[in-house]
């Protein structure tokens, strides 16, 4: 009798990508919800669930849903979904819109501009030679 050689080849998925037993994605959100918290639906490899987005997320900011994962074939343990946000800017805003971004970039002007005169004021840094 010979030898039986099986070989199987995955098809990449459009949404989710395997790491190990853990399932990733990324999900856009806005920037309104980014900054406010929000909680919102996200798919999963058996159906969908609840994610909390906390005030203040930030592009980037990576969150998991435990055991949303594929199962361990040595242990049986399911791994877990990580989550990537992806925050959108809008590209099309209403008068009233850039009137209120308008507000409130008048309201932050002091936070940012103080900051980058500090920046300024410390001058270029030189590598050590």
């Amino acid at each position: 009798m010979g030898d039986l050689y099986v070989f199987i080849h995955a098809q990449p998925h459009e949404f989710f990508k395997r790491e190990d037993t853990h399932v990733i994605c990324q999900i856009p959100i806005s920037f309104v919800q980014a900054a406010l918290g929000d909680t919102i639906t996200i798919p999963t490899l058996k159906s969908e669930t609840q994610l909390e987005i906390p005030k203040g997320t930030q592009p980037g900011d990576v969150f998991r849903v435990r055991g949303e994962g594929i199962p361990s074939l040595r242990n049986g343990h399911r791994g877990d979904q990580i989550v990537q946000v992806n925050i959108k800017t809008p590209t099309h805003l209403n008068k009233k819109q850039v009137a209120l971004l308008k507000e409130f970039a008048a309201l932050e002007e002091n936070k940012f501009t103080s900051k980058l005169k500090n920046i300024l004021k410390s001058g270029p840094t030189r590598a050590a030679n």
